[in-house]
C-alpha cells in the first residue's frame, strides 16, 4: 500500500459531531468560565479593598455600587464561581489520588460539584444576609 493509500484511510480528527455530550466535558468548560469569573471578581475585591483604604466618601460610593440590586447579584455570581471552582479543585485532587476514575464516579462527582456550589452559595448567602 501506497503513502497515499495509508493516509485516505485515516479517520479525521474528532469533533464536537462525534462527542457525545457527558457532564464531566461541561464541568470542565465551567471550571474554566469561573476561573475567568474569579479573575474578574478579585478585581472587584481589590476595587473594594482599595476604596476602603482611600476615605470614607469612596468607600460608601463603591459599597453603594456593589450593595445594590445588580451588585449584590454580581456579588453571588461570583461566590457561586468561587465554591464551585473550589469544589472542582477537590474533584480534581480526589482523581489525583487515583480514585473516583469510573464513568459512574466521574459522573456522580461532575453532579455533586455542580449541585454542591449551587446549594452552598445559597446557605453562605442565607447566613450573610442573616447576619447582616
Amino acid at each position: 500500500m501506497t503513502t497515499a493509500g495509508m493516509k485516505a484511510n485515516r479517520p479525521l480528527s474528532p469533533h464536537l459531531q462525534i462527542y457525545r455530550f457527558a457532564m464531566t466535558m461541561a464541568m470542565s468548560i465551567v471550571h474554566r468560565i469561573t476561573g475567568i469569573g474569579l479573575y474578574f471578581g478579585m478585581l472587584l475585591l481589590t476595587w473594594w479593598l482599595v476604596a476602603a483604604a482611600s476615605g470614607p466618601g469612596y468607600f460608601a460610593f463603591v459599597n453603594g455600587l456593589l450593595g445594590s440590586w445588580l451588585g449584590l447579584l454580581i456579588l453571588f455570581g461570583f461566590t457561586w464561581a468561587l465554591i464551585h471552582h473550589m469544589l472542582g479543585g477537590l474533584r480534581h485532587f480526589v482523581w489525583d489520588t487515583g480514585r473516583g476514575m469510573g464513568k459512574p464516579a466521574r459522573d456522580l462527582f461532575a453532579t455533586a460539584t455542580l449541585v454542591g456550589s449551587v446549594v452552598l452559595t445559597i446557605l453562605l448567602w442565607i447566613v450573610g444576609l442573616a447576619v447582616r
